[in-house]
């Protein structure tokens, strides 16, 4: 199972797992959570190689391993040929990532279109469709040798699955782009393709749930241990993928409606060197108004706190200097009100802090604007950027 994901920017930081290296320029990184599926691969298979040949005793472990290590090798092919496809295109490719659920390819930000999003999508299944066509070349060599014979049925059987299971048409598996394709095609928003996409993966789900519970039940069966095990995995990752891509999308649908100016609270400015009795006196005549204190460039450079200004007897506020009841700004924390959507997020991610000035085309100061709006106005729920 693979994805393309566009990576945060924290994931530059990250490591999360074991570098292998570049392949082809790509750098590789086999995440911990792989070991998990390894370990779930041999307890599965182990005693089952064990019952076909038990004159090969714990060595069936060693097999059931083999195998294992044999799907790594399918699910880095599939990953490189997104990544090698993508490169055709010229999409800057961050890495890939083996990881429990198979893996995925993280590229940075790039421009795509319908067809070239469809092509990357597909060649990962073709490349475990050739695998699979190769394996099947190869086997007849080794009639006579068991456990080579076994390892190269496995392998064919493994990368033939791999490619019908991603081919399904839902997101996160790689034939959710043909939905995504089509409905973006008609459309003309990919986001708008995303979401249906994702529900289409929110539908396979069901229907692996009732494929593998509901109709050994119905016939008066008991469903499979190992398949309802192996159900749970795979359909807890695909609905945590369709439900994060249709979130992300729903996001970036609510992105061109957000500005600085229309997220901003009033606000007026007043030299750094003001009094609070200055601000006193303003407030007294537009109350509605937030009060930014600039410094003699007009930079902004803090913004009035009415809890502190409120605590500033009226004998004091003549002498008391506003910037001692005022919270800094981080250096730069000022953002043009003109700012919106995508430009909007990135400017205030290369920011620091959680509060900014907002500011007209002359630069004088129009708002107050706080992260945890724009948050809200993009996802409906707190939290940063």
């Amino acid at each position: 199972m693979s994805t393309q994901t566009p990576r945060p920017p924290e994931e530059k930081q990250r490591s999360g797992g074991i570098p292998l290296g570049r392949m082809f320029g790509v750098p590789v990184l086999l995440a911990w959570s792989w070991f998990v599926i390894a370990a779930f691969i041999l307890l599965i298979f182990g005693p089952q190689v064990q019952r076909l040949m038990p004159e090969i005793g714990v060595g069936a472990y060693g097999v059931a391993f083999g195998y294992a290590l044999l799907l790594l090798f399918s699910v880095l092919v599939h990953e490189l040929a997104h990544a090698l496809t993508a490169r055709a295109f010229h999409w800057p490719t961050a890495k890939i990532v083996l990881n429990l659920w198979g893996g995925h390819t993280q590229f940075d930000n790039f421009n795509a279109t319908p067809g070239k999003s469809l092509l990357v999508a597909l060649s990962g299944p073709v490349a475990n469709f050739a695998l699979a066509g190769l394996g099947s070349l190869v086997l007849p060599l080794f009639r006579g040798e068991p456990i080579p014979f076994l390892l190269t049925d496995i392998f064919i059987l493994a990368n033939f699955l791999v490619a019908v299971f991603n081919i399904l048409p839902g997101l996160p598996l790689d034939g959710g782009r043909l939905v995504e394709t089509a409905v973006w095609k008609l459309t003309g928003s990919q986001e708008k393709g995303t979401v249906a996409a994702g529900w289409a993966g929110r539908v396979i789900v069901v229907l692996l749930v009732v494929g593998v519970v509901g109709i050994p039940l119905l016939r008066g069966g008991t469903p499979d241990l190992q398949m309802v095990v192996l159900m749970v995995l795979v359909c807890g990752f695909l609905w945590m993928g369709a439900s994060s891509a249709i979130e992300h999308a729903r996001m970036r649908l609510r992105l061109p409606s957000v500005s600085a100016g229309q997220l901003k609270l009033p606000a007026t400015s007043l030299p750094a060197t003001a009094m609070v009795a200055q601000v006193q006196q303003l407030l007294a005549r537009e109350p509605e108004l937030n009060v930014v204190l600039t410094a003699a460039t007009g930079q902004p450079e803090a913004v009035v706190d009415r809890g502190a200004l409120s605590q500033v007897p009226p004998s004091a506020a003549a002498q008391t200097p506003a910037a001692a009841v005022s919270r800094a700004l981080a250096p730069g924390a000022y953002v043009p009100e003109v700012a919106a959507g995508q430009e909007l997020v990135q400017y205030l991610a290369r920011l620091a802090g959680s509060e900014y000035a907002v500011i007209d085309g002359g630069g004088r100061v129009t708002g107050v604007l706080q992260q945890s709006t724009v948050v809200r106005a993009i996802t409906g729920k707190p939290g940063r950027l």
